[in-house]
Parts: structure tokens; C-alpha cells; sequence
């Protein structure tokens, strides 16, 4: 149920989705079993997030060395002048590298992660986010190790 825009979960919505991020393809029989529900009652519920927009999708992570890319980096861009969101979401939806990018505050208009095989493959993903006359500089950190890694809530 909504309230003015706002998703109104209740005790057994939030286990539940704790549950289905620790682990998205645990069957709704054993979902219900483990917060007192029937299978049917969490589908209803599952299919009501999904349909008010409160679980955004679902997904299949990996490992990235296991697939291939075991270079990553935090790049910060800077632009010339005023270079909106949807413009820098433009420069850099292409690029396959790029899995995460956001706007922020500070000197750089943005910090982009990129995600590699090796750095020559790394270095190419560069020259690509350096390439669109909008971008004036980057900076560029590679990830060493991986210390704490959370998954959004």
C-alpha cells in the first residue's frame, strides 16, 4: 500500500526482503516457512513490491576475477563548464566498463567505477571516458584490495 508516494512496509515486508537479499532465488515456500507465511501469501507480497516499484529488479552477481575482470578503479571526471546527469549518462552508457556512475559533490562533477581484465584493458576503458570534448580530466584510483563489501539495503 502507498501513502503520498511512500511504500508503507510492515514487520513481515522487511524480513522478507532481507531474506530475498541474502539469497533472491530462496523458493517462497521456504520464505514463508521462515517468517510464518504460505508460499501464495509472499508471492502476493513479492509480486506487490515488484509492481509499486519498492524491489527494483533481480540479479545474478559474480565474482569479477572469476569472470575475467579483476582490475577495477575509481575514476573522478572532470567536465568543461556545466554538464548535466543525463548528459554524462549519455558519454558513458556505452561504455561496457563502466558499472557504476554517480554525480557528486566536491571538485569532481562525478566518480565513475570501472571494472576491467587487466589494466591495458583498463587503460583502453580510459581513453574512452577521456575521449567526449565534454570531459576535461580525470583522476584515477585502482582498487588494491577489496576490504568491506555491503550490498544496498
Amino acid at each position: 500500500m502507498r501513502r503520498e508516494g511512500a511504500w508503507l512496509m510492515d514487520g513481515l515486508d522487511r524480513k522478507l526482503l532481507d531474506l530475498l537479499r541474502a539469497d533472491g532465488r530462496a523458493p517462497y515456500a521456504e520464505l514463508g516457512d521462515r517468517i510464518g507465511l504460505s508460499a501464495s501469501a509472499v508471492k502476493r507480497r513479492v509480486d506487490r513490491m515488484v509492481a509499486d516499484g519498492v524491489i527494483r529488479g533481480f540479479t545474478v552477481l559474480t565474482d569479477p576475477e572469476a569472470v575475467g575482470h579483476s582490475t577495477e578503479a575509481y575514476v573522478e571526471l572532470f567536465c568543461r563548464g556545466i554538464v548535466g546527469p543525463s548528459e554524462l549518462t549519455r558519454i558513458l552508457k556505452d561504455i561496457p566498463e563502466v558499472i557504476e556512475a554517480t554525480t557528486v559533490t566536491g571538485h569532481a562533477d562525478a566518480i565513475v567505477t570501472l571494472r576491467a581484465k587487466d589494466p591495458q584493458d583498463l587503460e583502453r576503458a580510459l581513453e574512452k571516458v577521456r575521449s567526449p570534448q565534454q570531459v576535461d580530466s580525470t583522476r584515477s584510483a585502482i582498487v588494491l584490495s577489496r576490504l568491506i563489501e555491503r550490498r544496498a539495503h
